[in-house]
């Protein structure tokens, strides 16, 4: 096996058309060449070196032609060649030659320039060899005293990473740093040394906070930084010491700087659950999130707000600040509003549900006055949800907001309007008292909103819930006046007819008066054209603007609110004759709803609309004729009571459906009192609870040393291998593939299989898809049955199938003639390990479906008899989520149809639209059907259905296998 790895410090990119120079060349620059060509060698010398060659004879060349030189440049690479190059024998014994580097290097610490002094300082702290490092120690100690605090402070860095390593070398380095810090003023300086004093002598350092516990608020940020974590580590193993801390704590909440308020803010809840602990850390948030301009700034500290509600002594205080939480809403950024509302929501209680409202609403009032931009229709709508929620979480204030959201039925924003819609259905569906002031509001209303949508729904819910006379004759004069002069084909015959009638009279008037202008149309033939013409088009779509509202729709061929209108009209009548006695006022009221029906008819066969009504809309509006004329008790039972019911049954399977979508039932916190206590201390490193030092756990999960969930992707290095090769070859390749969101990181181990030393072994790769090869792996030399891991890096773009392939080449030593190839197998990159299931609403998948404009049907093939076990498979196999619920796919009817959604890691979209089908009469027959992917960018859209049929392909054959 190839000897570990050196520790390296600094990471250098070799140009990808670099060539190994000649070692004569190299010796020649940099023994005769100037600064320039000096540099230049030693930079292609480092190249080398990082490439794994051996450079033995050009260290002595370097050492007497370019260690002398007083050029910053040089020295500065110097640097990172003394860092990287071997300085030792194979035996472990330090390099002859290392000795006079030594010198040199105490030289420079005592140069006059002290950029030199402080980089040979950081220089000194990443040196492994104590021989090296034992001569230079007096010269360090004398850089604590420069006058320059970049010296100094870089002089304290490498005394605490010297004590760290080799402790003999400097014994009394901590009193020695405690002295420095009492003496400092530079904050760098002090901060170095209060570090190191926290690793190395804590009590030295708790000392010095005690003694300068008043002055910590005018410190620098990065020295209260360290103070803080100070402060967590001494709380936390020993819990007596927090009341001695505490105040500190306190009074870094008001430094100036944010990274020190968010930290303190942090440290201070974790140490104290007390209420005024709490309030002040959450003040110091809420401070951060609307004084800190980055959105990404705001987002985290709103996460650790949504942390802190989870914890139950937390939540009562968050509680109490709901209205400092709601000044976020000042930042224009949607998501954080978003998060704001929601935080908002859950918190809010009954003693401050008004005072939240009141800001609601002047935040929509801000939405209404401004230019529309973008974000301003998608947050109007964000308002309207959060009252909507806040209405029926604390029905006392929906008196106050019904008015206001009212008001939104006018709006250009038909998502906003269409929201108003759908709380005002759920109100009046739940509570009995608020129906008489919304249907009034509805009313009041109705002639004004501008748009099919909202009208159709409206209609609707006035059908369904006028219940007062009063109100059923109000909506049928607005009805009236919204369709115009009834009945609407004569109408629209007599209009057209007054147009023709007014046009031939300018015609006729053209030849005395009038501008006439004469064109020559396309044919050669000629036309004459006049102000009075070219004005009738104009005149045409004048009067088609001042049409009614819902004849307007009609008039554009939108029948599906003339089935709507005709069930509004079929429930308004029924109702009407069963509150009033008198037969000629039902009759009447019955035959004006039969008219406005027969004139929706008429018009839609007449073929005066833009489109023709459809089948399914005539067929609509007859029954509901056919039922107005019998008036049977059964369609009226069906009309008057079954559809509220079915509404009722609806809203009840939404209710249900949503805790699963979104937050479940929080459960209650509670311990027993025989459950076992855990100590931090006696715990294994794969058991760490929560309640354990933070910065112990972060330790743990960044060594992979806590517990490992098994669900995770990569807890198994088997389940990622790729055989590159097969047993035979004389090279033997296989892969671990470890996808990192946008990285794949390739571990491919090379074996080699023969007696002879392979030389210049080299893994050449090449991608396909959206993939792209980050560095060239370097070429390695393998003895005899030896084996050497060589690592990849392939940057990732987009959500698509990609494809790495590529083959070894490899020289057998002492063997004459061409290079030795062995191609490797394709590794096919899975696009499930960037697909995560994801939620969105009904309405937001409708939209997307309708936006996307790549789509691929794919075939259902599979062996599988039952549907809901095709639909379980399929969704293990794509990440993704069904947005269809339970209740809907349960039962067996032979048929299901199902929406399935997930988003990639990169922000991009996947719908799914599952149709599928089984024969009842062949109980054995497998699943049929298809299902459509819909997708913004093609290779979302092709992997997404490829990955599919591939899982499909796979499930065919294991019987076949089992049989055999």
């Amino acid at each position: 096996m190839t000897s570990a790895e050196l520790p390296c410090y600094t990471i250098i990119n070799v140009p990808s058309d670099f060539e190994t120079p000649n070692e004569i060349q190299l010796k020649m620059d940099l023994e005769k060449g100037d600064t320039k060509v000096k540099t230049e060698a030693l930079k292609k010398i480092i190249y080398m070196i990082l490439n794994g060659e051996k450079i033995q004879g050009l260290l002595m060349t370097i050492i007497r032609f370019v260690l002398p030189s007083q050029d910053h440049m040089i020295k500065k690479m110097l640097l990172i060649f003394w860092e990287i190059v071997p300085k030792t024998h194979p035996d472990g014994k330090l390099l002859q030659e290392m000795i006079l580097v030594c010198d040199a290097y105490r030289k420079d610490l005592q140069h006059p320039n002290e950029f030199i002094r402080g980089s040979t300082l950081r220089f000194l702290c990443k040196l492994k060899e104590a021989e090296l490092l034992e001569p230079l120690m007096p010269t360090i100690r004398s850089c604590l005293e420069h006058r320059h605090s970049y010296v100094r402070r870089n002089a304290v860095m490498a005394i605490f990473t010297i004590y760290k390593n080799f402790d003999f070398l400097i014994p009394d380095a901590p009193e020695l740093i405690a002295n420095f810090l009492d003496g400092e003023q530079d904050m760098s300086c002090k901060r170095n040394a209060f570090m190191m004093l926290i690793h190395a002598d804590q009590e030295r350092a708790l000392s010095f906070l005690s003694g300068c516990m008043d002055q910590v608020q005018n410190f620098g940020d990065i020295l209260q930084l360290v103070i803080v974590e100070l402060i967590y580590r001494v709380c936390h193993q020993n819990p007596t010491e927090r009341s001695r801390f505490i105040r500190c704590i306190y009074n870094l909440l008001n430094s100036n700087s944010p990274a020190v308020r968010y930290e303190a803010a942090g440290t201070l809840v974790t140490l104290s659950s007390a209420p005024t602990a709490v309030k002040a850390a959450v003040g110091a948030y809420i401070d951060l999130i609307v004084k800190e301009s980055d959105n990404n700034v705001k987002l985290i500290v709103l996460d650790r707000l949504i942390a802190m509600k989870d914890v139950p002594s937390h939540e009562k205080v968050l509680q109490e600040s709901v209205m400092d939480i709601l000044r976020v809403l000042s930042s224009p950024d949607l998501e954080v509003r978003r998060k704001t509302l929601n935080i908002a929501m859950e918190l809010v209680t009954s003693r401050n549900i008004k005072e939240m409202v009141l800001i609601l609403k002047k935040e929509i009032a801000k939405t209404t006055g401004v230019v529309e931009q973008e974000d301003t229709g998608k947050y109007r709508q964000l308002l309207v949800r959060t009252l909507h929620s806040t209405c029926i979480k604390f029905p006392d204030v929906a008196t106050d907001v019904i008015p206001l959201l009212m008001e939104f039925l006018s709006d250009t924003n038909e998502l906003a309007a269409m929201d108003v819609l759908i709380f005002a259905r759920e109100a009046m569906t739940r509570f009995d008292n608020l129906r008489p002031l919304i249907v009034e509001k509805l009313l009041e209303s109705f002639s004004m909103i501008r748009s099919v949508k909202i009208h159709r729904a409206t209609l609707w819910i006035l059908g369904e819930y006028c219940t007062q006379v009063e109100d059923m004759q109000t909506l049928m004069s607005e009805v009236r006046q919204s369709l115009g002069e009834l009945p609407i084909v004569d109408d629209e015959m007599k209009k057209a007819a007054g147009e023709e009638s007014m046009e031939d009279e300018s015609v006729a008037a053209m030849s005395g008066t009038g501008n006439v202008q004469k064109l020559v149309t396309a044919d050669g033939t000629y036309a004459t054209q006049s102000a009075f013409s070219s004005g009738a088009a104009g005149e045409k779509s004048k009067k088609a603007a001042e049409r009614p509202p819902l004849r307007k729709y009609l008039m554009e061929g939108d029948f599906f609110i003339g089935a709507a209108l005709g069930s509004t009209m079929t429930k308004l009548a029924l109702r009407f004759c069963g509150l009033v006695a008198d037969q000629r006022k039902q009759n009447r009221f019955t035959a004006e709803s039969m008219l406005v029906i027969t004139s929706v008819m008429h018009l839609g066969v007449s073929g005066l609309p833009e489109k023709r009504i459809t089948k399914d809309d005539l067929d609509r509006l007859n029954l509901c004729l056919k039922v107005l004329s019998d008036k049977s008790a059964l369609m009226v039972q069906v009309f008057s009571t079954e559809c509220r019911d079915a509404l009722g049954q609806m809203l009840e399977a939404q209710a249900q459906v949503e805790p699963m979508g979104g937050k479940g039932e929080r459960k209650p916190v509670s311990i027993q009192p025989d459950a076992p206590i855990n100590f931090l201390q006696l715990s294994k490193l794969d058991s760490l609870m929560g309640a354990g030092d933070m910065l112990d756990i972060s330790l743990s999960k960044a060594l992979g040393t806590g517990r490992v969930n098994a669900s995770d992707f990569a807890s198994s290095k088997l389940n990622k291998v790729t055989q590159l090769t097969g047993f035979s070859d004389p090279v033997y390749a296989e892969a671990y593939v470890n996808v990192n969101q946008y990285d794949i990181v390739l571990d491919v181990l090379i074996v080699n299989q023969t007696k002879d030393t392979l030389q210049n072994c080299t893994l050449e790769l090449a991608t396909l898809g959206d993939l792209k090869l980050v560095e060239k792996p370097q070429p390695i030399v393998l003895a005899p049955n030896d084996f050497a891991n060589i690592k990849a890096n392939v940057k990732v773009a987009s959500t698509e199938n990609g494809i790495i392939f590529g083959n070894i080449v490899y020289d057998v030593k002492g063997a004459a003639g061409d290079r030795n190839v062995v191609v490797l197998n394709d590794i096919h990159i899975d696009i499930m390990d960037y697909i995560v299931p994801a939620v969105c609403t009904e309405a937001e998948f409708r939209s997307m479906w309708a936006e996307f404009e790549w789509e691929n049907k794919v075939s259902v093939n599979t062996s599988l008899t039952n549907l809901s076990d095709y639909l379980a498979t399929l969704l293990k196999n794509t990440n993704m989520k069904c947005l269809t619920p339970d209740k809907a796919l349960s039962g067996e009817c032979g048929f299901m149809a199902a929406n399935l959604y997930a988003k990639s890691i990169f922000g991009e979209d996947a719908l799914a639209n599952v149709s599928l089908e089984k024969n009842f009469a062949k109980p054995d027959s497998p699943v049929t059907g298809h299902i459509r992917i819909r997708a913004k960018s093609q290779g979302m859209a092709l992997s997404l259905g490829d990955k599919i049929n591939q899982s499909q392909k796979s499930r065919l054959k294991k019987p076949t296998v089992a049989q055999g």
